[in-house]
């Protein structure tokens, strides 16, 4: 008996809506990243990208525990010397929340040739007005004792 590995043509893809307001953003993070590996799906293959679409909604009103807000730092640098930035959790949050929750996610998926494909199929949304109602997503609650 040989172990069943899925094809290309196999491959079915589902939308999954999140709301990031209702749960800390390390939780949402690892929920996204499993949707988008595809982990939760029986016909699960780990060296072909069968993960879903994911729309996380209300990335503006995410929640990080303690008081990361103020002490986490996320820095850059430009390749010139001295040539650091650095900005806080709260101030990378006022200027694009959606950056934030994508680089939370992005840090949960392993490192491979399939992460950018996977994060392709991540939309992510300020507000709680989406552009995918189309492709009739299945909501995902993520308050506690739910999912």
């Amino acid at each position: 008996m040989s172990t069943p590995s899925l094809k290309k043509s196999e491959i079915s893809r589902n939308w999954y809506v999140l709301d990031a307001s209702e749960t800390s953003a390390g939780r949402l993070a690892v929920k996204v990243a499993g949707l988008l590996m595809g982990k939760g799906k029986p016909s699960y293959t780990p060296h072909m990208d069968n993960g879903d679409h994911v729309v996380i909604i209300n990335a503006d009103k995410a929640v990080f525990t303690g008081n990361k807000a103020e002490k986490k730092v996320y820095y850059r640098h430009s390749g010139y010397p001295g040539g650091i930035y650095k900005r806080t959790l709260a101030e990378s949050m006022e200027k694009d929340s959606a950056k934030v929750i994508a680089h939370a996610v992005r840090g949960m998926l392993p490192v491979n040739k399939l992460r950018d494909g996977r994060l392709k199929r991540l939309h992510i949304y300020g507000g709680p007005a989406h552009s995918h109602a189309g492709q009739n997503p299945t909501v995902v609650s993520l308050k506690k004792g739910k999912a």
